[in-house]
């Protein structure tokens, strides 16, 4: 006992043996040696020690908890629960016997269950840190990013040497767009113990959002070092690469991450990315699927069987609904159309502020909210599933615009307020702020310089995140505001479409406002990132989805200084063009 209080466990496991071979009817050795065999992580013979414990003082917390731990270590966490939930009978105001209850709630992905434990431990004793990162944990797998983030600060303020919950921290701060904050929370983890796993990845995400790939890689290779059949960790190296261009080298680590975990989801999904993004459409589409199988994926509204393309629509109810970001509703609502035209009753469930711009699809597309009950349907199908279900090809990109309209009556006014005077360019920035768009978006001042090409207009398209670049005065970099009033409506983009039918060109980064011009048919420039998103493809200046389309990409990572030369060159030739 004095050695396993030293933390000398191999030693001391091997005295308790002793001692048991003499005496295997003494349960307080039983318990001893399953606690220095699970601590060894052992968990098999930790089990069947504190199974023998139990056998001969059948109402041993200790012995039970005990047992319960070792389950969660062999991943039974249903048999853990039930090991816990026969402790918490003997001693329900154990702080601890909660924590771990909610531990093994959380493996079963019971995550309010698992809440509703932590915060129960915490009311028993509040200052039980190890309850405090676990809370954080199930917060965030909840995304609830902000209060995670308190219940880490507050196990770090209780247990400042307690490394786990500053690489959980710096997890947290990169999902929160914070990669510097979580490079330091990493350097903290491997300071309070080095060579801590997990904390490479972390490292490596950091590095990622701060746009230094090649030094993410090298986090992620030492961390397959450290564990070389890491599903996790292959995939890891794969986003590396896909950072790099490197996208054989990036599906060959995918496909190594498949190997060792065939159901692992990420590597699936990450692997149709980088098909998608080469063109390699008829490979691509169906492994985008594992989308479905992500945490926080969209569930289907209806339990009706899926449309996979092979079910006959004529005369059918067909529900449609969107399960991506708001561009993804505008670029793929074009299928609806298509399923029309193949005689289904269509009807389009998507994000509730877009209902009024995609009504104008036409009347025969029913357009509802999400938060709307779903209508009764035959058939269903996930709005990014269509492409698949329609074995859409490079080739046979459904390329028609318009397909969306902006309202008359707004058109009118717009025309009124913008007059026809000069070369018009509304511009747009920002992105939503979330991890997503890391790299993504463009500083403002990048725009600063198309305000100098002779013969042109600035007007801001830009709302909500990204606002805050505006100089205080956007007169001085003859930047027009459209008012405040300029869609503030609960309806999305009612007023930007209405706008654009009166400039002669959009320049945008890669936003939704991208995809509504393009839907529009209207002209627009898009600025696109080293490594773009999937739909925007390698190379090619045109995009195949919009026709009114062209792209200037950065010919090296983070270079919007060239990018934004060849824009004003070929700003000041449009607009000479025009004139």
């Amino acid at each position: 006992m004095a050695l396993h209080r030293a933390g000398r466990l191999a030693e001391a496991e091997r005295i308790y043996a002793e001692v048991l071979r003499r005496d295997p009817a003494d349960w307080r050795v039983q318990l001893n040696h399953g606690g220095a065999l699970l601590a060894l992580q052992r968990a098999s013979p930790a089990l069947a020690a504190f199974d023998a414990a139990l056998a001969l003082e059948p109402h041993c917390l200790e012995a039970l908890h005990g047992r319960g731990m070792a389950l969660q270590q062999l991943q039974r966490s249903e048999e853990a629960l039930a090991s816990f939930d026969a402790a918490l009978a003997l001693e329900p105001q154990s702080a601890e016997l909660r924590n771990s209850r909610g531990n093994a709630l959380r493996r079963l992905q019971r995550l309010p269950e698992a809440l509703a434990s932590y915060e129960q431990a915490l009311a028993l004793q509040p200052e039980l840190a190890v309850a405090h990162n676990n809370r954080g944990l199930v917060l965030q797998a909840l995304g609830r990013y902000r209060d995670a983030a308190l219940s880490y600060e507050r196990a770090v303020a209780l247990q400042p040497q307690f490394a786990e919950v500053h690489n959980n921290l710096a997890a947290l701060q990169c999902e929160l767009g914070e990669p510097a904050a979580a490079l330091a929370s990493c350097a903290r983890a491997l300071e309070l113990q080095p060579g801590m796993r997990g904390v490479r990845a972390n490292l490596g995400a950091a590095l990622r959002d701060l746009g230094r790939a090649a030094e993410a890689l090298a986090q992620y290779e030492q961390a397959l070092r450290e564990t070389p059949h890491s599903a996790a960790a292959h995939c890891n190296r794969g986003n590396a690469l896909f950072d790099l261009r490197r996208l054989d080298e990036a599906v060959a680590s995918y496909d190594r991450a498949i190997a060792l975990d065939p159901h692992y989801a990420q590597a699936y999904f990450n692997k149709s990315v980088c098909l998608l993004l080469a063109g390699e459409f008829a490979q691509g589409w169906p492994l985008y699927e594992w989308r479905k199988r992500l945490a926080h994926a969209t569930a289907p509204p209806r339990a009706a069987p899926a449309w996979d393309g092979t079910q006959p629509l004529a005369g059918r109810r067909l529900l449609i609904y969107a399960d991506q970001a708001l561009g993804d509703t505008l670029q793929f609502c074009r299928y609806a159309l298509l399923a029309q035209q193949r005689g289904a009753q269509v009807t389009l469930r998507v994000q509730p502020q877009l209902t009024g711009l995609l009504a104008s699809l036409g009347a025969a597309i029913r357009v509802t909210g999400a938060s709307e009950e779903p209508p009764e349907c035959d058939l269903q199908c996930a709005l990014l599933s269509l492409p698949l279900a329609f074995g859409t090809t490079l080739a046979e990109v459904p390329d028609a615009v318009p397909y969306l309209a902006a309202e008359p009556q707004r058109v009118a006014l717009w025309r009124e307020r913008l007059g026809a005077a000069a070369f018009r360019v509304g511009i747009a920035w920002q992105g939503s702020g979330h991890r997503i768009d890391i790299g993504r978006s463009v500083p403002l001042a990048m725009f600063a310089r198309l305000a100098a090409v002779p013969g042109v207009r600035l007007i801001s398209l830009q709302k909500g995140y990204g606002a805050e670049q505006l100089p205080r005065d956007p007169a001085a970099m003859a930047l027009e505001l459209p008012g405040a009033e300029f869609d503030a409506g609960p309806q999305a983009f009612l007023d930007s479409a209405a706008l654009m039918q009166h400039l002669d060109l959009v320049i945008t980064c890669d936003t939704a406002l991208a995809h509504l011009a393009g839907a529009l048919g209207r002209p627009v420039w898009v600025a696109l990132k080293h490594v773009p998103d999937w739909r925007w493809l390698l190379e090619r200046a045109d995009n195949p989805w919009y026709p009114s389309m062209r792209l200037f990409r950065q010919a090296q990572p983070g270079d919007w200084e060239g990018v934004f030369g060849a824009i004003c060159h070929e700003l000041a030739r449009l607009a000479r063009r025009d004139a």
